[in-house]
């Protein structure tokens, strides 16, 4: 009996201390559950009453390192770039400028080129970076991104430099032949024949002056401010007579249809160069004795329905590689062909510009040896679809007659095949 009450008191007391124990180890553990951790004291005590709230409304990607160079502080930006990961700044020139930052106080700035993330391609990110202390310390970085302006920047340089070459051609030009003029002025023929020359530059530098023109005007102008309700009808016909003579010289048939009360909003003199420069375009890159054809039609769309208006030609087409460079300033898939042409290369820049200004877009198919469309969307004039029509005007009825196109399957009008020049003496 005293053996086993011997043991029994050696529990208990045993169970005492493992009591004892066990409750000293949790108060130690929630000592230090209530202690501030060093992710805390930098998150919530370390930065200044305010500068959270201030790099929170910052344009620039903005991180606060610590005197370790742990990040304090990070904008969602800056997570974006790729500038922190894991905790820590990612980019090494930073990191070095940051620590030379916080050792001697200096306000520090560089621009760097960064890899893209996550697009696969060689791209650069181009940055500028400013460095300057926050306290004692912390330190402050902000990080500007400069790659949309380095790419408007090299546009700029790149259309500069386009458009000198442009108007030295043909003003060198006018200038020699003005010298060979004066070389032959006993020779009559040869002044006729330099003189045929000067106007064809001559014409080739007042089509180039009046498409920068017109660039720069539907670039800086909003078009809506002067918008209205425009007929389909009237810019195809415009278009139409704009390539008239150009169309007869080559024997091509230019045919349109679907263009009866449809009516797009807008500027009409911008719509009206934007159409000009697709027919044109369509004529000029055409070999002879073939088909040019305007078609449009409404189409439903989310926020409206859109008017698409289709040049159609059967021309030499555009390469694949091409196509996505058609529309750049100055660029021409046949260089020699287009100075054959007069061509400038800004009127599908202009057609793209009048196109985004108005609420659209032009489009592009085309195969190499069977020909191209170019297809216009804009913004239908609804307050001018909702009239109710009684039917075609009296002009209408007498003047239009149609019929279906078998190779498109499109309903044309009867077109007019245009007569061949007459031949000069």
């Amino acid at each position: 009996m005293d053996v086993n009450a011997a043991v029994a008191a050696l529990a208990a007391i045993a169970g005492v201390c493992t009591g004892v124990i066990a409750m000293l180890a949790f108060r130690w553990s929630e000592r230090d559950q209530a202690r501030p951790t060093r992710t805390s004291l930098h998150t919530d005590a370390v930065l200044p009453p305010g500068v959270d709230t201030v790099l929170s409304v910052l344009r620039s990607s903005a991180v606060v390192l610590d005197e370790s160079d742990s990040v304090v502080k990070a904008s969602s930006a800056a997570y974006a770039l790729g500038l922190v990961r894991g905790g820590k700044l990612a980019v090494e020139p930073m990191l070095h400028m940051a620590r030379d930052t916080r050792r001697d106080g200096e306000i520090r700035q560089v621009e760097l080129d960064l890899p893209r993330r996550g697009t696969g391609r060689g791209e650069a990110l181009a940055v500028s970076a400013r460095v300057a202390p926050l306290g004692s310390r912390l330190v402050l970085l902000l990080v500007e991104d400069l790659t949309e302006a380095r790419r408007i920047e090299a546009v700029r340089r790149d259309f500069v430099a386009n458009v000198s070459h442009e108007l030295k051609t043909p003003t060198g030009a006018l200038s020699l032949l003005s010298e060979a003029v004066m070389d032959a002025s006993d020779d009559p023929e040869a002044v006729t024949r330099f003189a045929g020359r000067m106007q064809i530059e001559a014409t080739r530098l007042t089509n180039l002056v009046q498409e920068l023109i017109d660039l720069s005007r539907v670039q800086n102008d909003d078009p809506l401010e002067d918008a209205e309700p425009v007929r389909v009808d009237e810019l195809v016909a415009e278009a139409i007579d704009r390539s008239r003579h150009a169309a007869s010289t080559k024997q091509i048939t230019m045919a349109s249809g679907g263009t009866v009360h449809l009516h797009v909003w807008g500027n009409r003199g911008q719509l009206a160069a934007a159409l000009g420069n697709l027919v044109e375009n369509a004529v000029n890159y055409s070999p002879a004795r073939t088909r040019v054809g305007i078609a449009a039609h409404r189409v439903s769309a989310t926020g409206g329905d859109l008017i698409e208006i289709a040049v159609t030609d059967q021309g030499i087409g555009i390469s694949e590689k091409d196509r996505e460079r058609i529309f750049e300033r100055f660029y021409r898939v046949d260089p020699a062909r287009s100075r054959a042409t007069g061509g400038t290369g800004l009127g599908l820049a202009i057609v793209k510009h009048v196109a985004a200004s108005h609420g659209g877009e032009v489009t592009v198919w085309s195969s190499e040896g069977q020909g191209s469309t170019f297809t216009l969307r804009l913004p239908e004039a609804g307050a001018v679809r909702d009239r109710t029509f009684n039917g075609p005007d009296e002009d209408d009825r007498t003047a239009h007659h149609s019929d279906t196109d078998t190779d498109t399957g499109l309903e044309l009008d009867t077109p007019t095949v245009l007569p061949a020049p007459e031949v000069l003496p």
